[in-house]
């Protein structure tokens, strides 16, 4: 059985869910220590000005083990995410099919942990996408082993290593005209040009 080892996502890049598409068991590290400015709280959009960071708030307490950082309530983030994605994907294919799924992430219910949020997250849009991947949380550091495919690092918005198993596949973007074809974005910029074609895109590069 092959596994892959992964860093929790807020809305992870295409490239994130392909492995969860790919790979037989999927591991979420829990116990690594948050590092800023990645996936792990962040999602990349594509807007009429190019990308923008949706950047989630956390709390810097007492410890900085991802599995238990809470989630910030400052700058009330979650309606400026909500409006931001409404003004990116307003007018693409599938942003109303899909908005009554998304919208409570943003909008009803509060989750207090990050990891219990993109849990949460990922449940839904592995449901969205129709892949079934057979996730589990780690419960306890795991080291470098030969035993798993270690992405806990290479999936990130700067400088990513290589992954000989992606290779972008252009699709419809609402902001292509002006921006060209901007890869490995959040799953939500492939769901909401794709829809239920999206899991097409989730393939082994050829």
């Amino acid at each position: 059985m092959n596994c892959v080892l992964l860093s929790t996502t807020y809305f992870g890049p295409v490239q994130w869910y392909q492995k969860l598409h790919l790979f037989d068991r999927v591991l979420i590290e829990q116990h690594e220590t948050f590092q800023k400015q990645t996936y792990r709280n962040r999602c990349l959009i594509a807007t009429t000005q190019g990308v923008q960071a949706l950047t989630v708030p956390v709390e810097h307490g007492a410890t900085m083990e991802t599995g238990s950082l809470r989630l910030s309530e400052h700058g009330n983030w979650r309606h400026l995410h909500w409006q931001a994605l409404q003004s990116a994907y307003g007018e693409s294919p599938f942003f109303e099919y899909y908005e009554d799924d998304l919208r409570p992430f943003f909008a009803e219910r509060r989750w207090e942990l990050l990891a219990d949020y993109n849990e949460a997250i990922c449940n839904k849009m592995c449901e969205l996408l129709d892949i079934h991947p057979a996730i589990e949380r780690t419960t306890e550091y795991v080291g470098r082993s030969g035993e798993m495919v270690d992405l806990r690092d290479a999936i990130r918005p700067k400088h990513p290593l290589a992954d000989p198993d992606f290779r972008p596949r252009p699709y419809y973007q609402v902001f292509a005209g002006k921006h060209g074809f901007l890869p490995n974005l959040s799953i939500l910029d492939l769901l909401f040009n794709m829809g239920p074609e999206s899991i097409f895109y989730l393939g082994p590069a050829e």
